[in-house]
């Protein structure tokens, strides 16, 4: 199976025009022959937590918020991650996984919550997984994948292949994403997929970099740091 690791620059708080984006990304993926792409934290608002916390309007209202039908009906399998709403008064940093024709596969809520965002997001309970082409897929939002015990459930539970919506920015962002993501690949046996932000990203600028590693550690596939793109690697299922 082909995977895709998307990364592109937000319009902040636009969810219209981010999945839009999003959208195109997933097209661009499809052709270069991708059955899944994944995408960043916070796909459709941008990393914009001041906005998301004021305006509700914001957060998808579950799985099939019609929002997301043109992601959805792109002829590609998804993970996009937003804010979504919960049955607290609060709503979860999520990923959604949808297949090729649209269905709803697994929600993934965010356990890990960082700094600012406790408070003001639900954290998750449970660990993400789903099959798809005959690979079974654990799920991380950015400060999850600093949790070692969260891919390392992946792996026993026989997981393949790890997907981590993220938001590394230039500076100390460039050296952690450099080092983590390789070393979990490593370290659990797993396929690595890590999608990011690149350019303006709320408080920070996202350093891109959206890659593809095997499980021992070798860099597959990798954007730049410049503009929006996909990163495309080959995972066989066996």
């Amino acid at each position: 199976m082909k995977i895709a690791a998307a990364q592109l620059t937000c319009t902040p708080a636009d969810v219209t025009a981010n999945a839009a984006n999003a959208t195109a990304l997933a097209a661009r993926a499809r052709d270069e022959g991708a059955e899944l792409v994944v995408f960043p934290e916070f796909t459709l608002t941008g990393y914009e937590l001041e906005s998301l916390a004021g305006d509700p309007a914001l957060w998808l209202a579950d799985a099939d918020d019609p929002r997301l039908d043109g992601l959805r009906s792109s002829g590609i399998a998804v993970a996009v991650n937003a804010a979504l709403r919960t049955e607290n008064p609060l709503p979860a940093i999520a990923t959604l996984v949808y297949d090729a024709d649209g269905a709803h596969l697994t929600t993934y809520a965010k356990q890990h919550l960082y700094q600012h965002e406790r408070g003001a997001f639900t954290p998750g309970t449970e660990d993400g997984r789903f099959e798809l082409g005959g690979l079974r897929f654990s799920l991380g939002v950015c400060f999850d994948n600093h949790f070692p015990d969260l891919p390392a459930r992946g792996a026993a539970d026989g997981c393949r292949v790890h997907l981590a919506s993220s938001l590394y920015g230039t500076g100390d962002g460039v050296a952690e994403r450099a080092t983590l993501y390789p070393g979990m690949a490593k370290e659990h046996g797993l396929y690595v997929v890590l999608a990011n932000h690149v350019g303006p990203a709320g408080p920070w600028t996202g350093c891109g970099g959206a890659a593809v590693w095997a499980p021992d550690g070798t860099l597959l596939a990798e954007a730049d740091a410049l503009t929006p793109a996909v990163a495309t690697a080959d995972v066989p299922s066996v």
